[in-house]
């Protein structure tokens, strides 16, 4: 089966070690970090551009999709049999975890570095291994349209089949961003977007209850 090494890899990725994860992304080495999982504040921008998701619709990230959601996000491209699957994985998990909060609070977007293979149909196939229910945005756009927000995001690389693997987390609200590097495991990103819905709350009972941009008493 296609991605039965990738499920093989998650199996390793959640539990004791990562250390023995995939060598390869699509006949690279990934640029797979060789130490432990990081994890940092950062900043990001989003390019003002029309990119497609996966059943072919024109969407711009900040607007359609970030808004004033949490927000996890991932880098991927559907050629790559070993690493981006794990990626995709991960997410996956993190769907589950979250269960009914994604598609409401909780937005989650994979980004493809590799716009010219990965059309929209392509992705729409890609997600069903991996995605179960809403709120899941798989996306794709021009070569230029792609570029100019991979290097808003801080996610761009000159060869996309040497790119990290790199999941960020943030609130489109707070503009409070972390950047995880390497395989990180599902549930520290369930744990930094319940922080951050943690946030909120204690915002909201501080100052009213913030609606569509907002705050009411």
């Amino acid at each position: 089966m296609k991605y039965a090494l990738a499920v093989s890899l998650l199996a390793s990725l959640v539990g004791l070690s990562v250390s023995n994860a995939a060598h390869a992304h699509g006949g690279a080495d990934h640029g797979q970090p060789k130490t432990a999982v990081t994890q940092e504040n950062t900043v990001v921008h989003f390019a003002d551009v029309s990119l497609t998701n996966q059943h072919g619709d024109p969407v711009n990230l900040k607007r359609d999709l970030v808004g004033d959601r949490i927000v996890v996000m991932g880098f991927i491209y559907t050629t790559c049999t070993t690493v981006c699957p794990v990626i995709s994985s991960i997410m996956a998990r993190v769907q589950a975890q979250l269960g009914a909060k994604v598609g409401t609070e909780v937005q989650i977007v994979s980004i493809s570095v590799d716009p010219l293979r990965d059309t929209a149909p392509r992705l729409l196939s890609y997600s069903r291994t991996f995605q179960h229910g809403p709120g899941w945005a798989w996306l794709t756009g021009t070569p230029q349209a792609i570029d100019a927000t991979l290097k808003g995001l801080g996610a761009w690389s000159a060869d996309p089949q040497n790119h990290a693997p790199l999941i960020l987390v943030g609130d489109g609200r707070s503009s409070h961003w972390t950047r995880f590097n390497g395989f990180t495991d599902p549930a520290l990103l369930v744990e930094r977007v319940e922080q951050l819905r943690g946030d909120r709350a204690s915002k909201s009972g501080r100052h009213g209850v913030y609606v569509m941009g907002e705050v009411q008493p």
